[in-house]
């Protein structure tokens, strides 16, 4: 098995499980039929195709930088202009100034397929919403010979110097080492797509959420160029 991270840094992000056309919610991270939609548009599937490869991958996510949670105001008009029209009010929850380390573990090879295509993807790629563009490289290093627990704590860190508060780690409890399972809180998301997209339909899944004390070694195979530096 391998693991691929992904950096999904943004001024703006969502990444709503429970949304409806007039409330739009965001989780406090990542989801994961959200990160797989992002890998999907990578790698050019549509949302009527299949994607069993990719619903079979572990995932889990790092919080680096919680976030802000916002709310944008909408209307919106089915018919502008038409005096019988009704206008309906709707409210978009987004994560601002939020930066995460999503993770894939799986099958190498189709983590290196995944890893290409994030470099040069086949669709525009996003952070949730189509207007929430990655402000950093989504793709970092090709898929690590390491399980999903180990790669998360040892990637460098995406924070500011003055970022103080323990990272937390929200993974699949298949993916949790089970000596560290006894401090972890459990819940359960409803974030795996079941069949294509198109469908709108989706499993629950067991997650664990584990917070660390880490000191991140900012090791050379992730190191950020310059022009990459977090913040600049």
């Amino acid at each position: 098995m391998a693991t691929l991270l992904l950096r999904l840094v943004a001024p703006m992000q969502a990444w709503g499980t429970r949304s409806r056309f007039d409330d739009r919610d965001t989780e406090a991270e990542p989801s994961r039929s959200g990160v797989l939609g992002l890998c999907a548009a990578a790698l050019g599937i549509d949302r009527a195709e299949p994607m069993e490869h990719l619903t079979r991958l572990r995932f889990g996510v790092r919080v680096d930088r919680e976030g802000v949670v916002g709310t944008d105001y909408h209307t919106a008009q089915l018919r502008p202009g038409d005096p019988k029209t009704r206008t309906d009010v709707t409210r978009r929850a987004y994560l601002a100034d939020a930066a995460f380390w999503a993770g894939l573990e799986g099958n190498r090879g189709v983590l290196a397929e995944l890893h290409a295509a994030l470099k040069n993807p086949h669709w525009p790629l996003s952070l949730g919403r189509r207007a929430f563009q990655p402000s950093l490289p989504i793709f970092a290093e090709p898929p690590l010979d390491l399980p999903l627990w180990e790669a998360l704590l040892t990637a460098p860190s995406l924070r500011r110097e003055d970022d103080a508060e323990p990272y937390r780690l929200v993974l699949d409890r298949e993916a949790v080492p089970e000596g560290e399972r006894g401090r972890a809180s459990p819940s359960r998301r409803q974030d795996v797509p079941d069949g294509p997209f198109v469908r709108r339909r989706y499993v629950s899944r067991d997650v664990l959420t584990v917070t660390v004390p880490l000191t991140p070694d900012p090791d050379p195979w992730l190191r950020l160029s310059p022009s990459e530096e977090v913040g600049a």
